[in-house]
């Protein structure tokens, strides 16, 4: 993006989304290659999300067997000014399997635990939970008709921003 004043204003846009949001839909990839959708909460840690699945959820034996997996981060239907373009960021992401008890496990539960309260750390006790660092390799951020931005790199707010000017095209008759 051109204007460096904008590429800050969009960056500080989509944080304050995601930080409004409380959970994301995750696909993900089974053992046959099928794409699999499924939700989880989320913290938000350095350019990263966090999630922690039970390996009773296919969502987290996806991510065990398959590293690539894609988020979307959405406006509620019940709050949106229109249905059919919701203010939406979604990204391909890299998930990342953190080790119990390693500072990166640690500092994931910290940030759950933020967010959520005592609830990550009672589940984290359990054996089948896992964490995951989900690391964007780019995406997308949609604020309505005529507003989406691309997101370069592995950066929540995007390394590089850019705005998408196709546009809708009207259909000519037949």
């Amino acid at each position: 993006m051109k204007n460096k004043a904008m590429k800050t204003r969009l960056n500080k846009e989509v944080m304050s989304f995601i930080h409004s949001r409380l959970s994301l839909q995750l696909a993900s990839i089974d053992a046959e290659g099928q794409p699999y959708a499924s939700y989880a909460p989320f913290a938000i840690g350095d350019d990263c999300l966090y999630v922690l699945l039970s390996d009773i959820a296919l969502h987290a034996i996806n991510l065990q067997l398959n590293q690539s997996a894609s988020v979307l981060i959405i406006e509620d239907e019940d709050s949106a000014g229109e249905l059919f373009a919701r203010v939406r960021v979604n990204y391909a992401v890299r998930a990342e399997h953190l080790e119990p008890d390693s500072p990166q496990w640690h500092k994931a539960m910290d940030n759950l635990s933020s967010r959520f309260g005592e609830r990550p750390r009672k589940l984290g006790a359990y054996a089948d939970f896992k964490m995951f660092r989900l690391v964007p390799e780019g995406g997308r951020f949609v604020k309505g008709f005529g507003k989406a931005y691309t997101l370069a790199g592995e950066s929540l707010a995007g390394e590089d921003v850019s705005h998408l000017r196709d546009g809708h095209k009207p259909r000519t008759a037949a």
